[in-house]
């Protein structure tokens, strides 16, 4: 299937891109940020991260379903 990944801060860093579209056999977003992670070599690991598919905050093993847009969020520090 395919998914839509946008990156913000660190991700969009480390991915050298703003967003991409992914074709994916993850099941849930557990095993495609695990995967992303590899890929990309993120630093931070996934219990720091909130996670929003197709604009909700939803938990890490929501189901993945073809054409969802997938956003990865590290934490914000603000001033």
């Amino acid at each position: 299937m395919k998914i839509n990944v946008n990156y913000y801060a660190m991700f969009r860093e480390a991915a050298g891109c703003s967003g991409e579209s992914v074709d994916t056999d993850s099941a849930d977003a557990v095993s495609l940020f695990d995967t992303l992670k590899t890929k990309y070599d993120f630093s931070m690991c996934r219990s720091h991260v909130r996670l929003a598919i197709n604009d909700a905050f939803v938990d890490w093993e929501t189901p993945l379903n073809d054409g969802d847009s997938i956003v990865f969020i590290p934490p914000v520090a603000g001033g």
